[in-house]
């Protein structure tokens, strides 16, 4: 799916508290039917399918290259599978071929997928301890080499922040969701500043994401999966030269502020 150069109709900042959330909509049995007997059912079977199938070559894949394109093969039948169109506009003014780390809004379950899906290179997912006990997927986060984050016990995390700081060094790109969380109320949280260490250390620019419509289409608590619009929206890189871990709050503060303004902002015209 190419990027979009459609007008945007802009949207004047405000302070975050006073943004409102996603207007929510009442959906019926037969939308709740379609979603339990088909949506869920079918993303089971293909994360379950997918799943056993890429595990012969976990063993093999040195780099994770492998393990990444089954991610990708899964997460676009996943997209696709639910009927909700997804736009990418802003990518283009992002040089790819270089690392750098995304700070993405977390409003889904399915944030990943569209991830997976629409990002057209490699990267690394800083996740939580907790996604390592769900069957296959925490197989497939261990042996695919993502960043695992014991936020209970930070200090535990210690070797996997210092893996991760060579893999970035090394040319991997890293996707955080810097408010640590699923938003409970379609809102962006506030961003996390220790999210960004790893970027300050390594000296690698952030690019800001929105990922819009994700909160209506399959919110927390739920396994109510409503078919809707969707919108990536990137912003231009956010460099961190020169910043100490001192800088971290107001940095945070920034990128908050871009992924804020993206994610607030009116509908694409025409869209």
């Amino acid at each position: 799916m190419g990027n979009s150069t459609d007008v945007v109709e802009q949207r004047e900042p405000q302070d975050r508290a006073a943004l409102e959330a996603p207007v929510g909509k009442k959906y019926g049995v037969l939308s709740r039917l379609r979603s339990y007997l088909y949506f869920d059912p079918l993303i089971w079977l293909i994360t379950v399918l997918l799943g056993i199938a890429s595990i012969p070559f976990g063993f093999f894949d040195k780099d994770g290259s492998i393990l990444h394109a089954f991610a990708s093969l899964w997460a676009k039948l996943t997209m696709r599978s639910i009927f909700s169109p997804l736009r990418v506009i802003g990518l283009d003014q992002v040089d790819t071929s270089k690392p750098h780390v995304y700070a993405v809004n977390h409003a889904s379950a399915l944030d990943i997928p569209a991830l997976y899906a629409y990002l057209p290179f490699q990267f690394r997912i800083l996740h939580k301890k907790e996604l390592l006990s769900y069957p296959i997927v925490g197989w497939h986060l261990k042996r695919s080499k993502q960043v695992c984050v014991d936020q209970q016990n930070p200090s535990r995390s210690i070797g996997q922040i210092k893996s991760a700081l060579r893999t970035l060094k090394a040319g991997m790109p890293l996707v955080i969701f810097p408010e640590g969380g699923r938003t409970p109320d379609g809102r962006v949280q506030p961003f996390l500043p220790g999210a960004f260490f790893l970027a300050i250390k390594a000296e690698i620019d952030i690019v800001p994401i929105a990922l819009r419509g994700m909160y209506e289409l399959l919110p927390m608590n739920t396994y109510h999966i409503k078919p809707h619009p969707l919108e990536m929206r990137v912003g231009k890189p956010i460099p961190t030269a020169g910043l100490d871990t001192k800088d971290m709050g107001q940095l945070s503060a920034e990128v908050q502020r871009a992924v804020e303004e993206m994610y607030y902002d009116k509908m694409i015209i025409g869209a």
